[in-house]
């Protein structure tokens, strides 16, 4: 059992009800939920990360819609609901796939009926995203059982930067998915999770839901795993993505290419776990993907739990100095192993074969 199969990150109480989500910003320290009302809300949980995670975005976002449907399911309501969940997160291209699918259904349904139908393709993406997460996780099972055969059986390490665990998707996560399924099946693996500055995504989310789910696992400075690559302490990278370009060009958290460019350097296999519904085919290449820029108190400032069991955020930078908070990068095709999909293992230059342009 994983953790992944105790808690949900989103939940649809009913038709025409609210939205349950696991409200993110509190982890590792409490574990709360929220029930989200109006589209407003949804649109804030976006926004401010209480959800995070390109395929989590995506659902949310479809939620946020019924949620607006409830209230006024006209065209030109739904039009203006959509664009303000579409402003929340600019990278993840989720997040635009899922508004556009809606929407789609919903401007060919009569309006009495599209409160029940946004709520029904919102839990479609949902059960699909869990369906691609299961698929994900057993195509790169194998690639952590070859080397773990290579090795003749002793630990494989993997190396992780940023989450992309069950909480940024709906079930498995995309790059846990097959360390899940590995450590379901009796493989030996460990997990060498990135911290991930400014939000610390990796040792508080990451290592949170890995040990919570009895995985092996040690959370690592961002800057330690050339050095780790370079001893020969790292068999794999495994990475999420927010998108990916049609060209292979891989869009994910600050510092993954660097991880990608000393994955090269030490002859490790740099693997990016994906469903298709981040593959954007309208993207040519990574240089045309828009990088989120956040606001600077996320690098200037650290939050953590004190000593008196409150959570305190406090400064760290010196006083005056302004901060530079650019959320995402790109990691060029050639520079990525294999993509690991819900189709298979692909080669990242055929990213854009395995959808199909608007």
């Amino acid at each position: 059992m994983t953790a992944a199969e105790h808690l949900y990150t989103i939940q649809l109480l009913g038709t025409g009800e609210d939205v349950r989500i696991l409200d993110q910003v509190f982890l590792p320290h409490a574990l709360e939920f929220r029930d989200l009302k109006t589209c407003e809300e949804a649109a804030e949980a976006i926004a401010v990360m209480r959800v995070r995670g390109a395929p989590l975005i995506g659902a949310t976002a479809a939620a946020g819609l019924a949620l607006a449907a409830r209230v006024d399911a006209s065209d030109e309501a739904l039009a203006a609901a959509a664009a303000m969940l579409r402003a929340t997160r600019p990278t993840a291209v989720n997040l635009g796939w899922a508004l556009d699918r809606s929407m789609k259904h919903l401007l060919e349904t009569p309006v009495e009926d599209r409160t029940r139908v946004a709520y029904q393709e919102a839990a479609a993406i949902i059960r699909e995203d869990a369906m691609a997460n299961e698929a994900i996780g057993q195509q790169g099972m194998e690639l952590i059982r070859q080397l773990s055969q290579a090795k003749g059986g002793q630990p494989v390490n993997i190396l992780t930067h940023c989450n992309a665990g069950w909480l940024a998707t709906t079930h498995l996560g995309t790059a846990t998915a097959p360390i899940y399924l590995a450590h379901r099946e009796g493989i030996p693996i460990h997990v060498w999770v990135d911290e991930t500055r400014p939000r610390s995504q990796g040792a508080a989310l990451t290592a949170w839901e890995l040990h919570r789910g009895g995985v092996p696992c040690t959370v690592i400075a961002d800057n330690a795993g050339g050095l780790l690559m370079q001893r020969g302490q790292v068999d794999m990278v495994i990475t999420g993505a927010d998108r990916v370009a049609a060209n292979g060009d891989v869009c994910n958290k600050i510092g993954t290419y660097l991880k990608a460019l000393a994955a090269r350097e030490s002859e490790v296999p740099f693997c990016v776990a994906v469903p298709t519904s981040t593959i954007d085919a309208d993207m040519p290449d990574g240089g045309a993907i828009p990088i989120e820029e956040r606001e600077e108190r996320e690098v200037l400032t650290a939050t953590g739990l004190a000593g008196d069991g409150t959570v305190q955020t406090v400064v760290t930078a010196a006083e005056g100095v302004p901060g530079c908070n650019l959320a995402f990068d790109i990691t060029p095709a050639e520079l990525v192993t294999v993509l690991i999909t819900e189709c298979g293992l692909i080669k990242p230059g055929h990213a854009g074969d395995l959808v199909v342009s608007d």
